[in-house]
């Protein structure tokens, strides 16, 4: 990056010189490699790169971008990334960093998955994932707390909770159900208790000055991030285009029930549920990928969450795993070469799960920013939020259930998983131990727990 500045006048500090496309590329593909520790960990990396390091953009400016995008589905470091990518060089930059965001994720996802599957029975792996699920089991219950300290805010986001958990672990209500319900009731209540539906501002948020910025509160919105009718039909058609284009392609080659056709339309409708981040809209994926399509089993799905936890990118990409390990068992490119499938599978769900949120960003930016901080735009976020925490917790106790009872409550109960799942619990919880490390111990715990057994019959 060049250190050449402009100077400000009445400021002791220096503008950044305008960032060319070729700077940033390397920015956004650096990004893509790096950005472990889920969505927080992601956002204060851009935080530290692009508004204290780099001061490619403001903090106000910055934190009225990461407001936008927490109110939309999707991952919201992602398309904040796309968002900060499209104010700086319009509408390709914000597909480039998007989609930089997310490759390197895909194609190292892709490798482990392969792993996984070709040596997976290895004792080696085998050892490997049996102390890495209940890790996951207890990443899964601790995403629980803490969404809900932000969400549960008084007694009737409790009560919300509580009703979501006892309609999907008692009743089975579908995942879509629960959003819907609770969406309306944030709606309803935002015009007649509009106390209860007030979100608060954001825990430890205040604007600091770290010098001028290219992007500076001051800073006219320039002429592509303003709202235009032509514009957004135009970005819209073609987002409708190219997701019809890409199902016509799929039913073409093997039908409307083909393996391809269905994930494409199972985790578009997955992208559309994603409120409340990736947490939320895994037991909808569990619900469908594993109970209706049988595309994976539970407990691959455990191991795919812990391969998702451990790679850069979004842990929505979970779903790649998802669509590799459907693929290959489903034989989607024939008997013979059934890497290739797993790799178009997993390509299909990755493309399917983000399009919206390209969407999203570049047709609705300038429209959706007008609503920002309107109580009946954002309460039934903060409903369908309080929802999300009873319907994680339901996740978890499934996650416990399969690693815990693997035969089934009939038959043994695993002591040294649950072992395990105590250990990782409080290493969350209480020593705050981050996910790569908490995963890489459970992990070498797991392998000397399966050398001892093994040793000992």
């Amino acid at each position: 990056m060049s250190e050449a500045r402009h100077p400000v006048e009445g400021d002791g500090a220096a503008r950044p010189d305008p960032v060319g496309f070729a700077e940033a590329l390397r920015f956004w593909l650096r990004l893509g490699f790096i950005s472990f520790g889920g969505p927080a960990g992601q956002i204060a990396i851009m935080h530290a790169e692009l508004v204290e390091r780099r001061r490619w953009i403001s903090e106000r400016r910055f934190l009225h971008a990461l407001n936008y995008c927490m109110v939309l589905p999707g991952p919201e470091a992602q398309q904040l990334a796309t968002y900060i990518g499209w104010l700086l060089h319009r509408s390709v930059g914000g597909l480039v960093a998007g989609a930089l965001f997310v490759l390197p994720s895909l194609f190292i996802l892709i490798a482990l998955s392969w792993v996984y599957l070709r040596f997976g029975d290895v004792p080696v792996v085998a050892g490997l994932f049996y102390g890495i699920k209940p890790a996951v089991t207890a990443l899964v219950l601790h995403a629980a707390h803490r969404i809900g300290t932000r969400a549960l805010k008084n007694r009737w986001m409790w009560a919300i909770a509580a009703a979501a958990f006892v309609a999907i672990f008692g009743f089975g209500t579908p995942f879509p159900a629960i959003v819907l319900a609770a969406g309306l009731i944030g709606l309803v209540g935002a015009r007649r208790w509009p106390g209860v539906f007030a979100p608060g501002g954001p825990a430890g948020v205040a604007a600091r000055g770290y010098g001028p910025a290219l992007i500076d509160d001051d800073t006219p919105t320039p002429a592509h991030a303003r709202f235009s009718r032509v514009r957004l039909a135009v970005v819209l058609s073609t987002g409708v285009g190219l997701w019809a284009a890409a199902m016509a392609v799929l039913v073409s080659a093997q039908g409307l029930q083909g393996t391809l056709a269905q994930m494409g339309w199972f985790f578009t409708k997955a992208a559309l549920l994603t409120f409340g981040g990736a947490y939320a809209v895994l037991p909808y994926v569990y619900q469908g990928a594993v109970e209706t399509h049988h595309w994976l089993g539970a407990a691959q799905m455990i191991d795919g969450l812990a391969l998702g936890e451990s790679t850069p990118g979004p842990l929505i990409m979970v779903v790649a795993f998802v669509g590799f390990v459907g693929g290959w068992t489903h034989q989607v490119a024939g008997p013979q070469a059934p890497f290739l499938g797993g790799a178009l599978a997993a390509t299909a769900v990755t493309f399917f799960t983000f399009l919206p949120s390209f969407v999203f960003i570049l047709a609705g930016g300038p429209l959706v920013e007008a609503t920002h901080g309107r109580l009946g735009f954002t309460a039934p976020l903060s409903a369908i939020t309080a929802a999300v925490v009873g319907v994680i917790l339901n996740l978890a106790l499934f996650f416990a259930w399969h690693v815990l009872w693997p035969q089934g409550f009939d038959g043994a109960f695993e002591w040294p998983a649950a072992l395990l799942a105590l250990a990782a619990t409080f290493a969350l919880f209480r020593l705050k131990l981050g996910v790569l490390s908490l995963l890489a111990g459970s992990a070498c715990a797991g392998l000397l727990l399966r050398q001892l057994q093994e040793y000992a019959t």
